[in-house]
């Protein structure tokens, strides 16, 4: 049969599938769906403090807690990142196919987030508990290497699961994008209050802290610096693996998934021909070989102000919960495109004046420059704060909910979904260059002399070491992941061509959702035999 006259008997059957259920009951599903809220309360209160979860830990010090706390050599962790990167990369294709075949009572995605949320648990907390396990060892301990490989490729793999099943609970928890917008806008809004950033605040504000106290007793302050990070990241992991457990337990999947499983060159196929997915992925692919450093880098080992991050952002405080308010307004007023663009550079847009601004003053021995002074810097990094809060609300939204769209878009073409292998797709395009970046990362800061003891001791990185962090702070970043504008001028999933899509697709998961829940065989048959030849 050829593909036109496969797309004629696809269109066909769904066109007497729909004539047959119009006699059982007449009624219009699209225009009664339209606004209809499929998440409830108790669903949607979840999900908040799930999102919030996400963000309850204190991940963003990890590379200092490996480096400076567990003390891993820099070259060492070069190598682990390597091997896990391979890993990553592998396990990714294999997982996403189990996904994509799953079929239980529980649903599609969320066995694996509630089987798995107690073993990731136990093996993040054995992470932070490595400076005690490990307590007194040298950078190079053979054990202690063996352990953190061993650890981070099993965490990896529990990982991969959760990701790309997190990530399809996401586009199949309600049916409608009105819906989908408005539960990831409230739970962006609402998080803030539940504490999320809580945890990341209270350490950085406890790093000055220590340091001020135990300055002059380096053993102190080491043991003090120990106990803060193991304490925190414990405390942490328990808490936000108990909140997303019980949202998984008390959520539901509500896009029915297709009555055939896809085989895995189904899957493969599907990618290829979601333009929308591969546009996004290729974005997400160039921007990842951004070579950035840390904020907590500069802050810490540079200004030895770790609560700058807190300070540059009160005055953008009021802004964050305002810059939702016109999401809607510029979602009508501008494309997908141009607001997908807009969000995802304008942080790095913004570092280019501050770089300039830090380099004022700098000799040729890198000393002297403003970057190293607190107060000027606190005033550069508060603009910039302020400016980039403005875009906070649309930053949060829009990436999640186009990458949404692109899920809907192929079962639209396609007659099935695959959230899995296209998780896997667009995430192994992304780890390849963030983990090349990661490596890169790494392997320049052992390159220009950073000393990982200098933080526990309380001793002075170089002017060069500084320059060097600043730099790859703001400027680096700025430059290397610009490439990835380049892709999403290409994208075209918007206005007529959006509406038209989902008015079918509401109407066929209605009329496979009535197929299904029928006696009837003539209409179960018409509904596999529409899904199987769709977009064929």
């Amino acid at each position: 049969m050829s593909a036109n006259n496969e797309q004629k008997s696809s269109a066909q059957a769904f066109e007497e599938l729909r004539r047959m259920q119009e006699r059982k009951a007449e009624d219009s599903v699209a225009s009664k769906t339209q606004d209809r809220r499929y998440v409830g309360a108790k669903e949607s209160v979840g999900f908040i403090i799930w999102d919030a979860a996400q963000s309850f830990n204190i991940n963003i010090f990890s590379t200092r807690f490996i480096t400076s706390i567990v003390g891993v050599d820099l070259g060492l962790q070069t190598l682990v990142n390597s091997i896990n990167s391979v890993w990553d990369i592998v396990n990714d294709i294999f997982f996403g196919a189990v996904i994509d075949k799953t079929r239980t009572r529980w649903g599609k995605f969320r066995p694996y987030l509630m089987f798995l949320a107690i073993p990731g648990c136990i093996l993040t907390c054995l992470y932070w508990l490595m400076p005690h396990l490990f307590e007194g060892t040298s950078q190079t301990d053979i054990l202690k290497l063996v352990f953190y490989l061993l650890l981070t490729v099993a965490r990896e793999g529990i990982t991969t699961f959760q990701t790309i099943s997190r990530t399809g609970l996401m586009s199949t928890i309600t049916p409608h994008p009105n819906d989908r917008t408005r539960l990831i806008t409230l739970a962006n809004f609402a998080s803030g209050f539940f504490g999320e950033k809580l945890p990341e605040q209270a350490v950085t504000i406890l790093i000055d802290v220590l340091r001020s106290l135990y300055l002059n007793d380096s053993s102190k302050l080491a043991r003090a610096y120990t106990n803060l990070f193991v304490g925190m990241g414990v405390f942490t992991t328990v808490a936000s693996s108990a909140s997303s457990f019980w949202f998984f337990y008390n959520s539901k999947e509500r896009v029915m998934q297709s009555i055939k499983t896809p085989s895995v060159l189904m899957s493969i196929k599907s990618v290829i021909r979601n333009k929308p997915l591969l546009l996004i992925t290729l974005s997400d692919f160039l921007s990842g070989f951004a070579i950035k450093g840390s904020e907590d880098d500069y802050y810490t080992d540079v200004l030895h102000f770790s609560s700058m991050t807190l300070v540059a952002g009160i005055p953008a405080a009021p802004i964050s919960p305002l810059s939702y308010s016109w999401v809607p307004w510029m979602r009508r007023r501008f494309s997908s495109r141009l607001l997908y663009i807009l969000a995802k550079e304008i942080g790095n847009i913004l570092y280019i004046p501050v770089f300039l601004f830090g380099c004022i003053g700098m000799k040729k021995d890198y000393s002297g420059g403003m970057y190293q002074k607190v107060v000027p810097m606190g005033f550069a990094m508060a603009l910039w704060e302020i400016v980039w809060t403005l875009f906070f609300g649309l930053k949060s939204v829009i990436g999640t909910e186009m990458y949404n769209e692109a899920m809907d878009y192929c079962e639209w073409k396609n007659g099935y979904r695959t959230e899995a292998m296209a998780s896997v797709a667009k995430g192994i395009a992304a780890k390849v260059s963030s983990n090349t970046s990661a490596v890169v990362t790494t392997a320049i800061k052992k390159m220009i002399g950073y000393e990982a003891n200098a933080f526990r001791t309380g001793q002075e990185q170089t002017d060069k070491v500084k320059f060097f962090l600043f730099a790859m702070f703001t400027i680096i970043p700025a430059v290397t992941g610009s490439l990835g504008i380049i892709p999403m001028l290409f994208y075209d999933l918007n206005n007529d061509k959006k509406e038209r899509m989902y008015a079918e697709l509401l109407e066929r998961r209605k009329l496979m959702s009535d197929a299904v829940e029928s006696d009837d065989e003539a209409m179960l048959d018409l509904a596999v035999n529409a899904q199987i030849n769709v977009g064929k």
